[in-house]
């Protein structure tokens, strides 16, 4: 995508995620830590002929970065390779792993040596346990599980239903969401001791043990333990909503922390209860691997791993990742016991996830902006050819004959079809090129029409002559006065100038037969990413297909099999927005008449003099 990962995104970025941070929203730095060291990574790639020229090294770079963007972010080298590899990359051998972890190890060591904290950790909620674990709390790691997976899902629905009504209606007020957002958020964290400070330092506070002095608001004290409860758990309702309605505004956001910290303090409230429970009932066979006579905050239940698992488990519920989120957990708290524990949890919220629907937010968002991207997580069967899913609408122009004249009318002609098609730039011609008599695939060109900068460059007559393919040219003159641009594709005299397109000509591209099964196609798509497929019988071309023309088949048969009431969800939208409207009115009067009472208060207390130099002004 044009910009996507280009300079002025880098700058824009890194100027703007430290103020939404700063902001209060309830968006985390991580996702747009990844994104700003990617295009890091692309811009400081042109400067080198290699990578520049090279569209599958400059892959490899990207994912390196992306790997780097994760390690500084938690503090995590190795959590970020498989971050790389497990979300990010579509292709990733072993030497692009081993670039991915040298450039995450010098990303981290250069981290530890800034120390931004001053605390000589690399992430502010980095703990270390060193108790044990028992074997009767693998039910409540179960339940942390399933609260994951069923949070990822419920938050998935209703942001992209949210994010369906901003596209509708908030289009055009950007910066009065943002505003509003701040405002609310403002407001409502401040009645919460969990929401009122920064999420990070939230988990810090969740993650930590009771003894040696750590407590936070009587967060380790008996006799406020019910307080506790229910602040924790207003907390963790309050900040998902929030997560619903933020992610996605106008402003450089990221999910993981804001989910980390719901499941902190979820975990939290579990660990607390789990840990009033064994006091009620010390001599349970349920906690017959307690010790006895020691207090269960000392030995047996310790809620801060709790909290910590609730992280694990929100991370991996919202971003439907497993193997890198249990790496990430083990290297902010470097506790070996735990990797089980951790594991459990992370497949039981996988399950639970897969057992709701496909992907995590990133793909749900990817589907929903209609981006052409095959994922090769995701294996469909259709049973059908991919003659069911080709495009018959195709335009030949001949290979020789034309003038620079029909050209111009095929390009007109073309422009929209290509767009549809191809997704090609203004500028750009993709056609197939034959003679006139005869419909056999002998070209497929991808041609940079330069016809008409060399009409702006020189006044190139309309007779001039278009060649497709190789010519005999006996007198190869270039005509004085034409740009370089301009000259590689001309020769000929001035008066009979002719255009040569033929170094634009792909003469062998990728063909399949009609009765090619789709899935097929579909991992052609995948492994080796072409733009586009021809289909081709008997040396005759019948179609073409694109990955646009895969997916709109594969969202109709999806749609088929899962019908959705778009009906009934554009209504719901229509009557929230006309809410909102009917309360921005209310409250513009409110302000009004609060005003004119100000100024007839003020009319009152005026002299006289005054006040008829006011009526007369």
């Amino acid at each position: 995508m044009k910009d996507f990962l280009g300079g002025w995104t880098l700058l824009i970025k890194s100027i703007g995620l430290p103020l939404a941070i700063a902001s209060g929203l309830s968006v985390g730095k991580e996702g747009p830590s990844v994104h700003y060291a990617v295009c890091t990574g692309n811009v400081i790639s042109r400067f080198f002929e290699k990578y520049r020229r090279n569209a599958a090294k400059t892959r490899e770079i990207l994912s390196a970065c992306a790997a780097a963007g994760v390690a500084v972010a938690f503090g995590s080298p190795i959590g970020g390779v498989l971050f790389s590899l497990e979300e990010m990359s579509s292709n990733f051998p072993l030497k692009t792993m081993w670039r991915s972890y040298f450039c995450a190890l010098v990303a981290t060591a250069v981290l530890a040596a800034m120390n931004p904290f001053r605390t000589g950790q690399l992430v502010m909620f980095q703990v270390s346990y060193d108790r044990d674990w028992h074997f009767f709390e693998v039910v409540f790691f179960i339940m942390i599980g399933i609260f994951g997976g069923l949070y990822g899902e419920f938050v998935i629905k209703w942001n992209l239903r949210a994010q369906a009504f901003r596209k509708r209606y908030l289009t055009g007020y950007a910066i009065a969401e943002v505003t509003f957002l701040a405002g609310i958020t403002a407001v409502i964290c401040y009645l919460n001791m969990f929401l009122r400070i920064d999420m990070t330092e939230s988990m810090e506070i969740l993650f930590r043990e009771c003894e040696g002095g750590h407590d936070y608001g009587g967060l380790c004290e008996s006799g406020r333990r019910w307080r506790m409860v229910l602040s924790l758990t207003i907390a963790t309702v309050i900040r998902v909503f929030l997560v619903i309605i933020s992610y996605g505004c106008k402003v450089p956001a990221g999910i993981f922390v804001p989910s980390m910290a719901i499941g902190a303090s979820f975990g939290r409230t579990v660990g607390i209860l789990v840990q009033a429970l064994h006091e009620a009932a010390p001599d349970s066979r349920f906690f017959a691997s307690c010790e006895p006579d020691i207090p269960a905050s000392l030995t047996c239940i310790t809620p801060g791993t709790y909290a910590f698992l609730g992280a694990a488990a929100a991370l991996s519920g919202i971003m439907h990742i497993t193997v890198s989120v249990v790496v990430i957990m083990f290297e902010l708290t470097g506790a070996l016991t735990y990797i089980l524990p951790t594991m459990i949890v992370v497949g039981v919220t996988k399950a639970v996830s897969d057992r709701f629907g496909k992907g995590g937010i990133a793909d749900r968002m990817i589907w929903f902006n209609g981006f052409p991207f095959l994922d090769n997580k995701e294996e469909r069967t259709f049973g059908v050819p991919v003659s069911h899913v080709m495009n018959q609408g195709l335009t030949v122009i001949p290979s020789t004959g034309m003038t620079l004249e029909d050209v111009g009318e095929f390009d007109s002609r073309l422009y929209l079809t290509v767009i549809f098609y191809f997704g090609a730039h203004i500028g750009c011609l993709i056609a197939r090129f034959a003679p006139r008599s005869s419909r056999t695939p002998q070209e497929y060109a991808l041609l940079i029409i330069a016809s008409e900068r060399a009409r702006r460059e020189r006044n190139i007559p309309p007779t001039s002559r278009c060649f497709f393919t190789a010519t005999p040219n006996p007198n190869p003159t270039t005509p004085a006065g034409i740009s370089t641009f301009a000259a590689a594709l001309t020769h000929g005299t001035a008066t009979h100038l002719s255009i040569d397109f033929t170094r634009f000509i792909d003469g062998s591209p990728l063909t399949v037969h009609p009765r090619l099964p789709l899935e097929t196609v579909m991992e052609i798509f995948k492994k080796i990413g072409p733009r586009v497929i021809l289909v081709e019988h008997r040396g005759k071309l019948t179609g073409v297909v694109t990955r646009k023309d895969v997916l709109k088949f594969q969202f109709m048969v999806e749609n088929r099999e899962h019908p959705k009431d778009d009906v009934g969800e554009a209504l719901r939208e229509e009557r929230l927005w006309a809410l909102i409207i009917r309360i921005c009115l209310w409250v513009q009067r409110v302000i009004f008449r609060v005003e004119e009472q100000e100024e007839e208060r003020e009319e009152d207390l005026m002299p006289e003099v005054e006040l008829d130099e006011r009526q007369q002004r």
